[in-house]
């Protein structure tokens, strides 16, 4: 987008706030035999006595090295769910602004914008799941402050045509937010090496999936500094634990694993969607970009419970749009797949 400036978008109350200084935030560097008495911590160690650092420091230290983005430009969140909050009390004013969403696709996206008092305008993707892109740009008001576009989407699993991105990136009177949780599954390169091009511009990545991590709840937004600034004024001062820190540095000094755990995933899903394209009931399997497919049955919902009897749990996404009688298949273990499709092919 030309001539875009973040203080046009910032709630008015967000500017004149004055945010809180957490203890430790006043220290840039700290030594190994300063005595903290600040924080009215509990002085016996025990690994977790202190509270964690506010920005993360080490952590993004290692995921600038990662993803080639200066630690100015990411925010570290409780799940991606947290960030996504933020930017809405940050961009969004409550009973005034709205939000375009591209249905179907991440539910968390109305249930924020509902939680904020904030308007949702929602655009369907066309049959190919793509963006109806004139329609979403003529639908923008002076009002309507963001876009989400999830690509890879959930839960039809395709990746956005980049070309369409870019349009909308370039042209949206307001902040793009490409949520991108399943990017590690596909062969599209992230946003992210363009938010120095794009000031309006937010990239939403995540732990829980690739890496494995959904247990510690650690959700990352990529953006300019300017845009990283305005959210760290709202962000409460310890949002990430220390045991979260942790868990994280440790997974990622294994970059290797994980390379190896995400190919093994994208050989079980070309398994699984051979082994579901032969079913009887079995209309159609969308082509996947994730760690997921979504596969359109005969009768969703009959299938879904015969499914849970045998103790198998998936995802009914028959009451989305675009998605009747579909079910979403997360990619399990070689194990979980081969009972999954042991069930599906005993069905009648």
């Amino acid at each position: 987008m030309k001539d875009f400036n973040i203080n046009n978008f910032v709630r008015t109350n967000i500017k004149n706030l004055k945010p809180y200084a957490s203890a430790r935030d006043e220290y840039n560097a700290i030594s190994g035999d300063m005595v903290f008495l600040d924080a009215n911590e509990n002085p016996f160690e025990n690994g977790v006595n202190r509270y964690p650092d506010p920005q993360q420091k080490r952590l993004k230290r290692e995921l600038s090295i990662l993803k080639s983005v200066s630690e100015e430009q990411m925010l570290l969140g409780n799940g991606s769910d947290e960030v996504l909050d933020l930017i809405f009390r940050a961009f969004c004013e409550p009973n005034t602004d709205s939000v375009i969403t591209l249905p179907p696709t991440y539910g968390m996206y109305e249930v924020l914008a509902n939680v904020n008092a904030v308007g949702v305008v929602k655009i369907e993707l066309d049959t190919d799941f793509e963006p109806k892109i004139d329609e979403i740009l003529n639908a923008a008001t002076k009002k309507t402050k963001l876009l989400f576009l999830c690509s890879p989407n959930n839960p039809t699993s395709n990746s956005f045509k980049a070309k369409s991105i870019e349009r909308l990136v370039s042209e949206f009177n307001g902040i793009v937010v490409i949520d991108e949780a399943y990017i590690d599954f596909s062969n599209e390169e992230s946003w992210m090496s363009r938010l120095d091009e794009f000031p309006n511009l937010i990239v939403t990545q995540t732990l829980s999936k690739a890496y494995g991590l959904a247990g510690i709840r650690l959700g990352i937004c990529y953006a300019s500094k300017a845009v990283i600034s305005v959210l760290n004024r709202i962000k409460p001062p310890y949002n990430v634990n220390e045991l979260t820190q942790q868990k994280a540095l440790e997974r990622l000094s294994k970059p290797q694993i994980v390379s190896e755990e995400i190919q093994k995933i994208l050989e079980q899903r070309d398994w699984l969607i051979s082994e579901v394209e032969d079913l009887l009931f079995v209309e159609r399997v969308f082509p996947s970009d994730a760690n997921f497919i979504l596969v359109k049955v005969d009768d969703a919902s009959r299938r879904y419970s015969e499914l849970i009897d045998k103790g198998i749990v998936v995802r009914n996404r028959t009451t989305q749009p675009l998605c009747e009688n579909s079910l979403r298949f997360t990619v399990g273990s070689q194990m979980e797949n081969i009972k999954l499709i042991t069930v599906l092919k005993q069905l009648n």
